[in-house]
């Protein structure tokens, strides 16, 4: 399958899903009534909270497979990704600036990395 079009269908799917389970949860609890964890209803907003956090650290990951070439970095990426979050995305983006030369705009560390 062509990369644009797993990244459409991967992104459809994200916007699809996450609309419709923010729909659903608006169903069980408006939004501005939501308390945290602490009462029974408010675990359909934590849910959707976490669903969109966790979409967005794929976003992010997106990313990082375009960076990084070998399938142990991108593998070991994902996993600091998914469990660590934005400190993890934070790291990645700092290592990134440090491999920039002097004389790199900082723009240069969106393109994919650099072939050996």
């Amino acid at each position: 399958m062509p990369s644009r079009t797993l990244l459409r269908c991967l992104f459809g799917f994200m916007l699809i899903s996450l609309f419709g389970y923010t729909f659903w949860a608006s169903t069980q609890q408006a939004v501005w009534d939501w308390q945290g964890i602490t009462l029974g209803p408010d675990r359909w907003w934590t849910l959707a909270t976490l669903i969109d956090a966790y979409y967005g650290f794929l976003t992010f990951y997106v990313w990082v497979w375009f960076k990084e070439r070998g399938s142990v970095a991108r593998l070991g990426w994902f996993i600091a990704i998914m469990a660590l979050g934005t400190m993890a995305m934070s790291a990645f983006v700092l290592l990134q600036l440090a491999r920039l030369r002097p004389d790199e705009p900082v723009s240069a560390i969106l393109k994919p990395a650099r072939q050996p």
